[in-house]
């Protein structure tokens, strides 16, 4: 009897995952159809599927620039997804370390704080996000976002945090035994053991400008500038095979490297999500 009510469970827990797999992958089994329509136009579409197919959305997506410049907003895309990851990554392990492993005054008032901030969407500062960048002549350069980006990386270290805590204290004192400095225990030490969380770190921060949208259409106004995000979302309705390839092509590098790195994000995530 109880055999049989497993087997029952397990069934039915297998088709609702399956329901639910479904649920989710059909939107993006449209949109990898809709990027191969030959028309080029959502209202072409035969239902959900387009009538014809070709790969002439894709040709279109890299060799028609004279209005739609893709292949220079996926420069511009890069660029900032590439510094924002390197500086942010830095910025989020720093401070990571420094509040697991160094005791100061006002430290419990500060990860309070920063927890009880990062519970309110970005969205909310964009006013003032964009009256200082306005101030300090930031508008319209890449580099613009790549500060800001940065700058509230460290907001989000409490899973790096987790991750620092979980290194025996032991290692770090027969390393002071030794005379080791607090920077040599870091760049000797810290770092060696922490590949699975800097891989982690440096992912999550490529993929946040990566894909942004609302940062970029504030700040950035001419039009040679823009990320990819906002160059799609600029497009009209007879160019919606473009758009659809363009958000399959853009999807696959972050795809590919969650794929590849996979191993690192898992032991990354589940090290720092306990402390030992």
């Amino acid at each position: 009897m109880k055999q049989k009510k497993r087997l029952m469970d397990t069934i039915v827990t297998h088709m609702i995952l399956i329901a639910v797999c479904i649920f989710f992958f059909f939107p993006v089994l449209w949109l990898i159809m809709a990027s191969f329509s030959k028309s080029g136009s959502i209202y072409d579409l035969d239902g959900f599927f387009p009538k014809s197919f070709s790969l002439f959305g894709y040709q279109k997506l890299f060799t028609d620039t004279t209005m739609y410049d893709y292949p220079n907003w996926l420069k511009n895309t890069l660029f900032v997804s590439v510094f924002s990851s390197l500086i942010g990554t830095v910025l989020v392990i720093l401070t990571a370390y420094t509040i697991s492993r160094f005791k100061f005054r006002g430290k419990k008032t500060l990860m309070k704080s920063t927890l009880i901030l990062s519970m309110f969407p970005s969205f909310m500062g964009m006013t003032a996000v964009y009256l200082l960048m306005v101030n300090f002549n930031l508008i319209n350069q890449l580099w613009s976002l790549i500060f800001i980006y940065a700058a509230g990386a460290p907001m989000g270290y409490l899973v790096q945090k987790g991750y620092f805590d979980t290194i025996s204290n032991s290692i770090y004192e027969a390393a002071r035994i030794d005379g080791a400095t607090n920077i040599r225990i870091f760049r000797t030490i810290t770092l060696p053991l922490s590949k699975p969380i800097i891989v982690y770190t440096a992912l999550t921060q490529f993929a946040w400008p990566w894909s942004d949208f609302i940062l970029p259409n504030l700040l950035l106004k001419n039009k040679d500038l823009w990320t990819v995000a906002v160059g799609l979302m600029h497009l009209d309705e007879t160019q919606f095979t473009r758009f659809a390839a363009g958000s399959i092509f853009i999807a696959v590098p972050i795809v590919a490297l969650y794929f590849a790195l996979s191993n690192f994000l898992v032991s990354g995530v589940s090290a720092g999500a306990v402390k030992e």
